[in-house]
C-alpha cells in the first residue's frame, strides 16, 4: 500500500510539471520547431516522420538557463527530431523528452 501510494505521488508530480509549461504545436504543414518554443511543451500529432530543431542552437537565458523544450509525440507513428549538426533522438508514440541547448549544441535528456 505504502508503495502504491509513493508511486501515485511521484505521477503526479510529473503531470503537474508538464502542465506548468505552455503547450505548443507546429505550424500546418511545418517540420521546424521555432526557437521560441523554447520553455515549452511541443505536442506531436500526426506530425512528419523527421521534425528539425532550430538550424542555430538557442543560447540560453539571461540567467545563464540553457534553452530547453519538452517533445511528446502522440503518434500515429515514431518520430525523429533532428538538427543540422547531427543532433538526433528517436520518439516512440507516447514517448516525451526533454532537449537542452547551450548556444553551440543540443543535449538530449529523458
Amino acid at each position: 500500500m505504502k508503495s502504491l501510494l509513493i508511486a501515485l505521488a511521484l505521477f503526479a508530480g510529473q503531470a503537474i510539471t508538464l502542465q506548468q509549461k505552455p503547450v505548443v504545436h507546429l505550424k500546418p504543414h511545418s517540420d521546424a520547431i521555432d526557437p521560441a518554443f523554447g520553455g515549452a511543451l511541443l505536442e506531436l500529432t500526426n506530425a512528419p516522420a523527421t521534425v528539425h530543431l532550430p538550424p542555430s542552437p538557442p543560447n540560453g537565458d539571461a540567467s545563464g538557463n540553457p534553452w530547453t523544450i519538452d517533445v511528446k509525440n502522440f503518434g500515429p507513428a515514431a518520430i525523429s527530431v533532428v538538427d543540422k549538426q547531427g543532433f538526433s533522438a528517436s520518439l516512440q508514440v507516447g514517448q516525451t523528452v526533454h532537449i537542452l541547448a547551450h548556444g553551440k549544441s543540443y543535449i538530449l535528456k529523458y
